[in-house]
């Protein structure tokens, strides 16, 4: 038998070596070049899509079961003579949320202004009639109630506004243009603003947000992304009446301080300081750098601690008494500026007031009094 291999052979065997050698390499360099391609980039957005997406959903799950439709109907009469018949005619529409297990809704005053009956519809379509329980037109909120089952209602939970950031992400659930139980999503895009409620009174530290809000998401809940309360809808700023990216809620720690003085009174305690302020047009008139007390409330903190208003002299001209320049240390120099340093406390809490007087200044410290 001859043993001696062909070079057919060998040729056929060195052709095999080299292809087995070219197909590793091959495949070593499309490993290579998918690891560093820009397609492996791409790869993990959608998954970071994926992250908020889910995000969303979970708020959504989380919150919606709490947010209602609020209808606003009022009675009127039509006809002649004495065929007088009565008609229920939809005053407005907005959205509001359970605030906690014995039926307390909240939505803005201005939802359910000048109400004679209203209705509160859950997303599954069961409605209950509410009744008003109280209103805080100064801050646009009002707290309604219905009679349904405590397991029926799923309360909100309420995150402190204090904590938020520029540019974190936040959601808004309600009822735009009465489309049920919408999701929007956006950002906090500036915080302490100030809007003008529908008693012409300044509404502090308030929310701005891109987030879609449309008629109809007044009184909704804007929410974290954890699904807490930061803030309730309240306004936007467009000419057109409709979403243009910058929208208003109150903030949730005004919200906090306020509805449990609703469900408890029917009203807002507010604290004042015992006095009545002069008007800023007079003040400005007068060339006064500060807030003047026009007069001081009998048997106050304010008139013990000898604080004085206007007066005359000897010689009938007027005389200005104390003027209010700073308030725990901050300056002021409008009544909207005493106001909202104010906004925030109790009656009972204690602040020191800067007066000056003839050119001279003194610190003062006063308890503040129901007003």
């Amino acid at each position: 038998m001859n043993t001696t291999r062909s070079p057919l052979f060998t040729l056929a065997l060195l052709a095999m070596v080299l292809f087995l050698v070219f197909q590793l390499r091959e495949t070593r360099h499309m490993r290579v070049v998918r690891q560093a391609s820009p397609t492996a980039d791409a790869h993990a957005e959608p998954s970071s899509r994926s992250n908020r997406e889910t995000e969303a959903t979970l708020v959504y799950k989380r919150v919606s079961p709490s947010v209602v439709a609020v209808a606003n109907n009022a009675l009127v009469r039509r006809g002649f003579f004495f065929d007088f018949q009565i008609y229920e005619v939809p005053q407005g529409a907005g959205s509001g949320f359970v605030w906690d297990k014995k039926g307390h809704i909240v939505s803005n005053y201005h939802v359910v202004h000048q109400a004679n009956r209203l209705t509160v519809t859950f997303p599954d379509g069961t409605q209950y009639d509410a009744k008003l329980v109280g209103i805080a037109p100064d801050y646009d909120l009002a707290v309604l109630k219905i009679d349904a089952p405590p397991d029926r209602l799923v309360p909100v939970e309420v995150a402190a506004s204090r904590d938020l950031e520029v540019g974190q992400r936040v959601y808004a659930i309600g009822n735009p243009f009465g489309l049920d139980t919408t999701l929007s999503s956006g950002i906090v895009s500036a915080l302490g603003r100030t809007i003008t409620s529908m008693t012409d009174r300044k509404i502090h530290d308030v929310i701005q947000t891109d987030t879609a809000i449309n008629p109809g998401n007044s009184g909704g809940p804007l929410l974290a992304c954890c699904g807490c309360l930061i803030g309730v809808n309240t306004a936007i700023l467009s000419p057109s009446g409709a979403y243009a990216g910058i929208g208003f809620a109150v903030p949730s720690d005004t919200v906090s301080r306020v509805v449990p003085q609703l469900i408890e009174k029917g009203r807002v305690t507010r604290a004042g300081l015992g006095v009545r302020l002069l008007p800023d047009h007079v003040a400005a008139r007068a060339n006064l750098s500060g807030v003047a007390i026009y007069a001081v409330f009998e048997q106050t903190p304010a008139a013990r601690a000898g604080l004085t208003g206007i007066g005359l002299n000897r010689f009938g001209e007027l005389v200005f008494g104390d003027i209010i320049v700073a308030v725990d240390g901050q300056t002021v120099t409008t009544i909207e500026d005493v106001q909202a340093m104010l906004d925030p406390r109790q009656p009972g809490d204690r602040v020191e007031l800067t007066v000056a007087r003839a050119g001279k200044s003194r610190k003062i410290t006063l308890t503040l009094i129901e007003e």
